[in-house]
């Protein structure tokens, strides 16, 4: 088995199904684009086991509480890493983790979208370590994301 699914596995995590699509959504991109030795990850959300989007559903700081949001954050993390994995054919390819962009759907007055986007940051620091895992990365609220979702993140990463 390859080091990174064998983080996952020690971690008792398992990467989901490809998302899929809502009902009456289009989505005319690609989850993952390999340019060179790039891979640049389309905006995911958190998913369950199967793919389908999963809650909670709502902003954070009214509906969804902080650990929901990090939570979901880390659900979002894998479904990433799910997309990145059937488009590489091994996590180990990445080597490195480049720049992570993550959107909170926020109530008025939260402002904590670094705590939450902390659920992608620490996950792929334990499967990756320093060095590799180190990664450059914003963090900001929005006034809605698709489908209602609590978080929404986007990435870069390099390949071998």
């Amino acid at each position: 088995m390859a080091k990174i699914e064998s983080r996952l596995a020690a971690l008792g995590l398992a990467l989901p199904a490809a998302m899929v699509t809502p009902a009456g959504a289009r989505l005319p991109f690609q989850p993952v684009r390999i340019r060179g030795n790039r891979a640049f990850i389309s905006g995911h959300g958190p998913v369950d086991p199967h793919g389908n989007i999963t809650g909670p559903f709502g902003k954070v700081g009214a509906e969804v509480t902080l650990e929901q949001a990090v939570h979901a954050a880390r659900l979002t993390t894998l479904a990433m890493l799910g997309s990145l994995h059937r488009a590489l054919g091994s996590l180990d390819r990445v080597s490195a983790w480049l720049r992570v962009f993550g959107m909170v759907n926020t109530a008025p007055g939260f402002n904590r979208y670094p705590a939450v986007i902390n659920g992608c940051s620490d996950l792929i620091l334990e499967l990756y370590g320093p060095g590799p895992g180190d990664h450059a990365r914003s963090a900001v609220g929005m006034a809605g994301l698709p489908w209602d979702i609590p978080v929404e993140i986007e990435a870069e990463v390099e390949i071998d």
